[in-house]
């Protein structure tokens, strides 16, 4: 209140009021030498200059007290007792203070890891945490690209993004886009365990549809309006048999998110329908004809000698989806806003009375990514900010909320939902499936020491591997497989899996199938030498897991065949 043009930073005032003769507690003069010493480091600390409004002493320095008691520091403190530090000699406490600026001056985060390696002597286990905690949520500010207080430019973007793929690729270079020869270890205890095949699932040749668009190109084809599944002309299914096609995966037949649409269309694209990986829930869509539709295009099929396929998205729903209004505790949330700069006043998403759901403004006009969105229940006010679905390799996806996988009750609904899709579709395809593998969930939701910086703001959520373990102690996908195999056997489950797990997902973990994504992009990009290798470590390492790899032309995450291939004598 006395210097109302001082800085927020407490020392400035502790210091001004005691140059100034204010204080005159001996305590008080003390805690202020205190703030004072704090004051000049931080005004020399390199590393700081981004946040130098917070404490800059400029007008301070104009005052030949404080430039006395400053310059005579060093000086103080040599009378002083010596202090203790890990592998070096005992020093005082100014240069103690001073060490980390002068190894590291231009990283805050090297500052930390020099503080937690040579003062190991001073810090009790639960400073040295909340180091370590400190050094991985600067990491992850580092390199997250939408972690921006005013609108970035295109530059700025581009060189964020390129930033952050490297980041990525230096971790996890296998995912999408980036191709690795797999290395096999014996030691890894990756157990054989494969799953038991039906005499059909080898013979397994599969044709993928984005049903909304075949049912469109179908009423062209065939002059008349062709809107359900029951409407699919028996023409087509008997020509897909006769071009050796016995499985037909029919992308997008559940009920999809209406925020979903709402959102791609308030960005700017208004003839967007719904992603058909934002799910409202696992029926049958009314507008392709429902589950009467859906049984009559199955048995239908079945006559042709087809089986039909689904896809299942097991990390995320829509974020209007039932399970976000009625179970929210399902997903991975915070009471809080993870950053000030978020806002949230834009349209209600929700189509349910109960609740209120906002994605964060600068979603609209695209010069930010928030990394949650918010959900306020009506009837209690409650407000908690819910995840965005996010593999951690680019944008979060803004019409999904990521489900939490540290809760047995959310496993156990999955897996049900699982169970309950088996009995309705022989193949199932499962989207993203390497995300919630163990090793992957915890790096992306619950970050090791040294893992943060896939998602913005889960460093403080960071976990042990041991605390990990306790809470999810089994892979998900083993169970999974477990309780397919007894419940619905017969069902042939095939996952969508990179990060160089694909051997691991089949051999270990039970799936039927994986993509044979690193060996296809090799062939298209002409590298032999890769793809060679990857057939031979994996022919040394285990045989049997070369019969679990799907080879396929092109798949609904990649450029067309014939765009990757030609139609020359690559392509052959």
């Amino acid at each position: 209140e006395q210097f109302p043009g001082a800085s927020v930073y407490r020392g400035e005032v502790e210091a001004k009021l005691w140059l100034d003769g204010v204080t005159g507690n001996t305590s008080h003069r003390a805690a202020a030498m205190e703030e004072m010493l704090l004051l000049w480091l931080a005004n020399r600390n390199p590393a700081f200059q981004p946040f130098e409004e917070l404490f800059a002493d400029a007008e301070l320095a104009k005052d030949p007290v404080y430039v006395s008691v400053v310059e005579n520091l060093p000086t103080y403190f040599a009378t002083r007792p010596l202090v203790p530090v890990e592998d070096a000699k005992p020093q005082t406490l100014f240069e103690l203070l001073r060490a980390p600026v002068v190894g590291a001056p231009k990283s805050l985060r090297a500052q930390l890891d020099l503080i937690r390696k040579k003062w190991k002597l001073l810090l009790g286990p639960g400073l040295n945490r909340l180091l370590t905690m400190a050094g991985e949520v600067l990491h992850e500010e580092e390199i997250a690209i939408w972690l921006q207080f005013h609108p970035p430019s295109a530059a700025e973007l581009a060189e964020a993004e390129a930033k952050r793929r490297r980041e990525r690729e230096q971790q996890w270079p296998a995912w999408q886009g980036q191709s690795e020869v797999p290395q096999f270890d014996e030691s890894a205890h990756e157990h054989e365990r494969f799953s038991a095949d039906v005499a059909w699932m080898p013979t397994t040749v599969m044709i993928a549809k984005s049903t909304y668009v075949w049912l469109a190109q179908m009423s062209r084809q065939y002059g008349r309006a062709i809107d359900r599944l029951d409407q699919v002309p028996e023409e087509e299914l008997a020509a897909l048999a006769r071009r050796g096609m016995n499985a037909l995966w029919l992308i997008g037949v559940w009920e999809r998110s209406r925020a979903s649409k709402t959102i791609k269309q308030m960005c700017g694209n208004p003839d967007a329908v719904a992603s058909a990986y934002s799910l409202f829930n696992y029926n049958i869509a009314e507008d392709l004809g429902g589950e009467a539709a859906y049984g009559n295009l199955r048995d239908r099929a079945a006559a042709h000698g087809i089986r039909l396929a689904s896809d299942m998205v097991p990390n995320h729903m829509g974020i209007d989806s039932p399970w976000v209004t009625e179970h929210p505790d399902w997903f991975i949330s915070r009471w809080d806003r993870p950053y000030p700069a978020y806002s949230f006043d834009g349209p209600d998403l929700s189509s349910d009375g109960r609740v209120e759901i906002r994605i964060e403004n600068h979603y609209f006009d695209q010069s930010d990514a928030a990394v949650v969105f918010e959900r306020r229940d009506r009837a209690s006010g409650e407000v908690r900010y819910i995840y965005h679905g996010n593999d951690g390799t680019s944008f979060p996806w803004n019409d999904t909320a990521q489900l939490d996988y540290l809760n047995p009750a959310v496993r156990e609904h999955v897996i049900q939902t699982i169970l309950q899709v088996a009995r309705r579709f022989p193949i199932i395809r499962f989207d993203a499936a390497m995300t919630l593998a163990k090793r992957h969930f915890h790096r992306l939701w619950f970050p090791g020491p040294g893992a943060s910086g896939s998602i913005p703001s889960r460093a403080e959520y960071g976990m042990s591997n041991a605390d990990f373990n306790a809470c999810m102690p089994q892979e998900f996908w083993r169970e999974v497989v477990d309780r397919v195999a007894t419940e619905v056997p017969g069902t042939l489950l095939l996952a969508e899996a990179f990060w160089l797990m694909e051997g691991y997902f089949v051999r270990t973990l039970g799936m039927h199938r994986v993509y044979n994504s690193a060996f296809m992009n090799m062939m298209r990009d002409e590298e032999n030498a890769k793809y060679r290798m990857v057939l031979k470590n994996t022919l040394e390492f285990d045989p049997d897991i070369m019969k679990r790899y799907v080879n396929f032309m092109s798949n609904p995450d990649e450029r067309t065949a014939i765009d990757q291939f030609g139609d020359g004598d690559k392509c052959f």
